[in-house]
């Protein structure tokens, strides 16, 4: 079944840990990454934040464009070189702003631009540890992005 994306989809790493109290629904999109199906950005936040955790938004568009006649497909393809822009292992999120279907010359392509976003417990922008680094207790107490 074709995944619509436009702006406001949000996209998650697999794996990233959630509040247990969050009901996030998401589905496969990209290897590693699940499209969220029942939230927005706003609605995330604010279900993060009452569980006291946090969701930053990191400033600086990252932009992607992808030639193909199929549209779904080149839209993946864009999707997909978006997210090797964001710095390796350091965000867990991506918020898409923009998704253009245009052509060049008679050639279809797709134009997508987001901007990385990261999901985690503490106030302070720091990076996850490996899951391994954390102690069994807190994992018991967190759930994830399956």
């Amino acid at each position: 079944m074709a995944q619509t994306i436009e702006i406001g989809t949000l996209l998650v790493k697999a794996g990233t840990l959630l509040p247990e109290s969050l009901q996030l629904e998401s589905g496969p999109y990209l290897k590693g990454w699940k499209l969220v199906k029942n939230l927005s950005s706003s609605t995330l936040d604010k279900e993060l934040s009452n569980g006291g955790w946090t969701f930053f938004y990191m400033a600086g568009e990252l932009t992607a464009t992808a030639f193909g006649p199929d549209s779904e497909k080149t839209t993946r393809r864009a999707i997909e070189r978006v997210i090797a822009k964001m710095k390796p292992g350091k965000f867990n999120c991506l918020e898409v702003s923009r998704v253009a279907a245009k052509s060049f010359l008679g050639l279809p392509y797709v134009a997508v631009a987001g901007h990385a976003r990261h999901i985690q417990e503490s106030l302070y922008l720091s990076h996850a540890k490996h899951i391994t680094e954390l102690d069994q207790p807190k994992l018991a107490a967190v759930g994830t992005v399956a």
